[in-house]
């Protein structure tokens, strides 16, 4: 198992990620890492080197980069050559912290997305504040339009990554609507929702408002990237915001406030931990032939550990490749 690390990638590169490698190492010591970027940088977090090979390169895609161009022009980037790694086989699925629409670009472009998938799908797990199974959602940007036979795709690959990396045995999967009524909805929802009504691979459940997301009201959820980003970004903001109110309630109370704040400790970090979405790992550019893999460019070293714990179960169940067998042989164009 080989994973192509764009050690530069993200606001805290290369410190935040290598020392998540090396969280990630202690539990899966099999795993083969192959970190691109500086390389004395790259060194000056490592504190163990088995299985660690480090590509040397001083090229890295910024985050005001323009995606395509930077993809085309620094061919000798980071990125690009932990992208070219997978490609070529030399690594099982790329992960990076650093430029989004740099990283959908190398997926797309280097990587390739499977025969059968028009567009492939930003997804991640998402908290619900009623359990720790989260549910997964997508698209989450990757395209800002879409049709309703990419919603129906989505659907049949959020299910696919609900049972085989989740381990949900029939993933609930919900489309996002402003209304449960069948007669809701855009244009796009409404013929999205005839066919995922008629998809037999999947158990749809209906409509679904985003008020009652977090709630658990279904294992995937599917809308368009546009649509799916705005949410994202309001789960975001919402979870952000609830935390600093909290903070700023403690203090004005005062030291009866502090007080109070010192007793509830574990069950305000339980609550942080809960509306903290990276404890499930990064967002998955979905469809692709690989597992490519994205983090929040602010990401810290547990949430890079975390994330190597998803890329290893998705290439422990071969994910991916029941979704190659599934639309080159079901689906098949």
């Amino acid at each position: 198992m080989k994973i192509a690390v764009d050690a530069m990638g993200g606001d805290f590169a290369p410190k935040a990620i290598v020392e998540g490698v090396m969280l990630a190492q202690k539990k899966h010591p099999e795993i083969e890492f192959q970190l691109y970027g500086k390389e004395d940088a790259i060194r000056e977090y490592l504190t163990n080197e088995k299985n660690i090979t480090i590509i040397h390169t001083d090229e890295k895609i910024n985050s005001d980069d323009e995606p395509v161009k930077a993809i085309r022009r620094k061919k000798t980037a980071s990125m690009v050559l932990a992208a070219q790694a997978v490609k070529e086989g030399k690594a099982d699925a790329i992960f990076s912290a650093g430029n989004t629409g740099a990283l959908l670009a190398a997926g797309l472009f280097v990587v390739g997305r499977i025969k059968g998938i028009e567009r492939p799908g930003l997804m991640s797990t998402l908290p619900v504040l009623n359990g720790d199974q989260g549910f997964d959602m997508l698209d989450l940007g990757a395209n800002a339009e879409n049709k309703a036979e990419h919603l129906h795709q989505y659907a049949i690959l959020g299910s696919f990554y609900a049972k085989h990396v989740r381990g949900i045995a029939k993933p609930r999967v919900g489309l996002l609507n402003n209304g449960t009524e069948e007669t809701k909805g855009s244009e796009l929802t409404k013929e999205a929702f005839k066919l995922l009504q008629a998809e037999e691979s999947i158990n749809f459940v209906g409509n679904v408002e985003a008020r009652e997301l977090l709630n658990g009201v279904a294992d995937v959820v599917v809308t368009d990237g546009f649509t799916g980003n705005a949410v994202l970004k309001t789960i975001e903001g919402t979870a952000m915001g609830l935390m600093s109110l909290l903070k700023g309630s403690i203090n004005d109370a005062g030291v009866k406030g502090k007080m109070g704040a010192l007793m509830l400790k574990d069950t305000l970090y339980g609550l942080k931990d809960k509306l903290d979405y990276s404890a499930h790992g990064g967002a998955v550019l979905f469809g692709l032939k690989a597992p490519v893999i994205k983090t929040h460019g602010s990401t810290g070293p547990e949430a890079v550990a975390n994330t190597i714990d998803q890329i290893h179960t998705m290439l422990e169940t071969d994910v991916v490749g029941q979704l190659v067998q599934f639309f080159e042989t079901q689906k098949g164009e």
